[in-house]
């Protein structure tokens, strides 16, 4: 098969040996129970076509998208089969074939390249939403719509008021003794839709003796553009990051966002020769502070917490364990387990939008195991898991907030600040 990618796709092909120990934990895969939507059954496919026994056809295609990309399969397989770069590189060659089309496809490409990649079309969209939140038009127009396009405007996110939207200070001292100085990467949707968060990161940071700067210029990371197939777009992304982060003093890139991180930390793949440097010095805030040594907040916070795990956190980077210690650190929290702390919640980038119907099935799967607990608190560590979460704990009427780790955090240093 010719293509740029079909060589290295092939090669990481071989690495399986068909063993079948990711089946059980593919979402795809539990929901149909077909061979060809397990990661072993992909793979198939793939090498078939690489080998030039198989075309590279519609099948291929819909099996590459109908993929969660959530690398739960590498967690599982014992031979190292590196799953998710080469469903990225599969992926990049199906878009290139033009198997991809339709009006759908070019709306979507449109919205990645044209919306979420620009910062002041994003701002300004979003600034829109917000205006038709405020003023109801959402809900006086749903009941007007077909089911498909009520169900796919539930999942729009609230907007935050503006005062949460505004850019951080690109410089923030360290509070008490200076331990270090980290550079925080912000993203493209988390200043719009979780400031928030992206304060609050800055505040622990600063609290646990870290100075924090903000480079100006840095952008998308380019993993909702990856996911989909369009890789040379992600990579002209990656290469502004790369420039946005050269000559800033820092020990360590920080990122609150599991699906950045991960992308962040793939650099070197993505841009051999240059990306190293960068993605070397990436952690995700809670292994950063768990490796550091946390400074325990004295707030009490008297509340029950489930933490679940982003799949490009827990799979992409194997952080389990460091969240899970830092909220126990705070007093009063109360860790509680579910049964499905690891498995996707379906959101998977835009998966939620381009494949209702399985991105739901995963996601009743979640909410059965959180209902079954009950906390006060569920804890995520990715933006597209706070909206795919908030949503589905919102339909199933469960009582527990859906936030970030660090606002947990947060909340507890402010609590204990706050008091007489």
């Amino acid at each position: 098969m010719t293509g740029e990618n079909w060589p290295t796709i092939y090669e990481r092909t071989l690495d399986c040996v068909h063993c079948g120990l990711c089946l059980q934990a593919c979402p795809t895969y539990l929901e149909t129970g077909r061979e060809g939507s397990s990661p072993r059954g992909r793979i198939y496919l793939l090498r078939a076509v690489a080998e030039n026994r198989s075309p590279l056809s519609d099948v291929v295609s819909d099996e590459a998208y109908l993929c969660l990309g959530c690398r739960a399969c590498e967690t599982a397989c014992p031979s190292g089969v590196r799953f998710g770069s080469m469903l990225e590189l599969a992926r990049a060659e199906i878009d290139r074939s033009g198997l991809r089309r339709g009006w759908a496809f070019r709306l979507e490409r449109w919205a990645l390249r044209g919306l979420i990649a620009n910062p002041r079309r994003l701002s300004f969209a979003i600034s829109l939403l917000r205006a038709v939140q405020w003023l109801y038009v959402d809900r006086l127009v749903a009941g007007l719509l077909p089911k498909t396009w009520r169900d796919l405007c539930a999942l729009a996110p609230r907007v935050p008021p503006a005062v949460e939207r505004r850019p951080l200070p690109t410089f923030t001292p360290a509070l008490g003794e200076k331990r270090g100085r980290v550079a925080l990467f912000v993203g493209c949707v988390m200043p719009e839709l979780f400031g928030a968060i992206n304060a609050a990161t800055v505040r622990v940071l600063s609290r646990n003796g870290f100075e924090v700067v903000i480079p100006e210029s840095q952008g998308c990371c380019g993993a909702l553009h990856a996911h989909t197939g369009d890789l040379d777009f992600a990579r002209g992304l990656a290469r502004r990051n790369l420039e946005a982060f050269a000559g800033v003093d820092f020990d360590a890139v920080i990122v609150n966002s599991a699906g950045c991180g991960s992308v962040l930390r793939q650099l070197e793949e993505w841009l051999a020769g240059e990306g190293a440097a960068l993605a070397d010095r990436v952690r995700d805030v809670s292994e950063f502070l768990d490796a550091a040594g946390l400074r325990p907040p004295e707030g009490r916070i008297e509340s029950t917490v489930c933490y679940d795990d982003p799949c490009h956190l827990v799979h992409g980077q194997k952080v389990d364990a460091a969240p899970r210690r830092l909220l126990a650190q705070i007093p009063g929290i109360e860790l509680q387990a579910h049964d499905d702390p690891a498995g996707c919640c379906g959101a998977a980038g835009i998966y939620n939008l381009t494949h209702r119907a399985m991105s739901r099935a995963v996601l009743d799967r979640k909410m059965q195991s959180l209902r079954a607990v009950d906390p006060d608190y569920v804890a995520t560590g990715n933006p597209g898991c706070l909206i795919q979460l908030r949503g589905g704990a919102a339909a199933a009427g469960l009582r527990a907030a859906v936030v970030h780790p660090i606002e947990i955090l947060d909340l507890a240093y402010a609590s204990h600040a706050a008091e007489p």
